[in-house]
């Protein structure tokens, strides 16, 4: 829970079908030394609804990756303050590595150590995937489509530091330096001067390694679906305490297709209330429902150009294990339907005239402007999170003119794709250098004038043009 007592190159404007496995050509090698790992790793034919510890969790997921080389690879990000690893299973036709036109999208659970429920649905998730692969053609299709990467848990070490299980807060929300991984990371509204954790600074590189799109945060001890922003200024925070972002629509959209598959969730009942509808619908802003410094899922959308929402999934943060087939059931059809919205929207790559394509290129939607741009990848790609309806979408580079265009989006989800927009800038052949935005408050309010976060757009567009040139 969130704190403590409280509860390649294809025609513009084309739609994009499903990706063969066969254009994904993994090594031989590889594959070759996974199956020799399968000799070794003993594999159990059912994954039991008891919780798993770091030993047998481990087990599990490397016999996952033994029974299935071609879709399952997993590997670690870092370790924990004592150093057990955090691992992250990745799930699609080509696990490995990036492929062009396929998302990324990544669950992230137990980042609070006492908080259970989240670290189990994500391991019986796995199961129910590589289960179902070739056998339901939805989830073949996702598999197809989409690059699923899941971290059971980000704080291995508070999870086994919870001796005595307790539905309402344990010293295992900690980390091993006595520290609440989800006020760690950088803040865009106001310095975070508390020291940067293990696994903090393991996420946020992850983070900046992939492109991800799409992300939620698998919490316990309320029944709910919070969206960003978490904190805010006093400015910018409507009567109603509510700190918007760009993307607003979007996030509400996002937590209600969660809440709306959900056994329960939609109905919005706060814990240890009788039928007082305190989150209608089963979703609330995350400031609305109280300011939170230094959280992970705004530094997602601010840093990591990755709409990432937070989940609460039980009233009880460490249940008794009887009833974790229960919290799968009730889950099970939402933690499905959230993946596939990954492929809302737009995605696309923006070009040189020599056909190379540019990295740093700022892509957005007019009216969208974040305040750290959201640029392309190495490979050129754009990703924007957009509903169904009619957007003008903006690529800029320097030293040209940008390129304005409009188009109507549909529904990506229905055919697991997004919508394909590339940009072409014939004039410009530059070979550009990194851009990053810079890891503080980004976001800036003066007693003179009212807030505006384009105020920050002139000297972000002057950096990025001095790394051009």
């Amino acid at each position: 829970m969130r704190a403590v007592g409280a509860a390649g190159r294809g025609d513009e404007g084309a739609a994009v079908g499903a990706v063969s496995p066969l254009t994904c050509r993994c090594l031989s090698l590889l594959v070759a030394a996974t199956l020799r790992l399968a000799l070794l790793v003993p594999w159990a034919a059912g994954l039991n609804f008891t919780y798993h510890h770091q030993p047998e969790m481990e087990t599990f997921l490397r016999g996952v990756q033994a029974q299935h080389p071609g879709i399952a690879h997993l590997h670690s990000v870092g370790r924990s303050v004592q150093g057990r690893n955090l691992w992250v299973l990745v799930l699609g036709r080509c696990p490995t590595k990036h492929r062009i036109g396929i998302p990324e999208f990544k669950y992230i659970a137990n980042m609070h150590g006492d908080e259970t429920v989240g670290r189990e649905l994500l391991l019986h998730l796995i199961q129910f995937l590589v289960d179902k692969d070739q056998q339901d053609p939805v989830i073949t299709k996702l598999l197809d489509n989409t690059r699923i990467h899941i971290m059971p848990s980000m704080n291995p070490d508070g999870f086994e530091a919870t001796k005595i299980p307790n539905c309402y807060f344990s010293k295992g929300r900690y980390n091993m330096n006595d520290e609440d991984l989800n006020r760690n990371f950088p803040d865009v509204f106001k310095s975070n001067w508390v020291q940067t954790q293990p696994e903090t600074e393991a996420v946020m590189k992850w983070i900046q390694n992939e492109t991800f799109v799409l992300s939620a945060n698998l919490h316990g001890g309320a029944l709910v679906g919070s969206y960003p922003f978490d904190n805010g200024y006093s400015d910018m925070v409507t009567t109603k305490r509510y700190s918007a972002t760009k993307d607003d629509d979007v996030f509400r959209y996002l937590a209600k297709s969660y809440a709306s598959h959900h056994a329960t969730m939609s109905r919005g009942i706060s814990c240890g209330t009788s039928n007082v509808e305190s989150f209608p619908g089963g979703i609330t802003n995350g400031y609305a429902w109280y300011p939170l410094e230094g959280g992970m899922q705004d530094y997602n959308y601010v840093w990591g150009q990755c709409f990432e929402i937070t989940l609460e999934l039980s009233c009880c943060k460490y249940p008794p294990e009887g009833k974790l087939k229960q919290f799968w059931n009730d889950n099970r059809a939402s933690l499905i339907e959230y993946i596939k919205q990954v492929h809302l929207g737009v995605k696309g790559q923006v070009f040189d005239g020599s056909g190379k394509p540019i990295p740093n290129a700022i892509v957005e939607a007019e009216g969208r402007q974040h305040v750290c741009p959201y640029k392309t990848n190495k490979y050129g790609e754009y990703y924007l999170l957009l509903l169904p309806g009619k957007y003008r979408i903006n690529a800029t580079v320097p030293g040209v003119p940008s390129k304005l265009k409009q188009l109507e989006v549909p529904d990506g989800t229905a055919n697991l794709s997004a919508f394909k927009l590339d940009f072409t800038f014939l004039d410009f052949f530059q070979t550009p250098k990194e851009l990053s935005c810079p890891t503080e408050p980004l976001y800036q309010i003066s007693s003179s004038i009212a807030f505006r976060p384009t105020l920050l757009l002139l000297p972000l567009t002057t950096l990025l043009r001095a790394v051009f040139e």
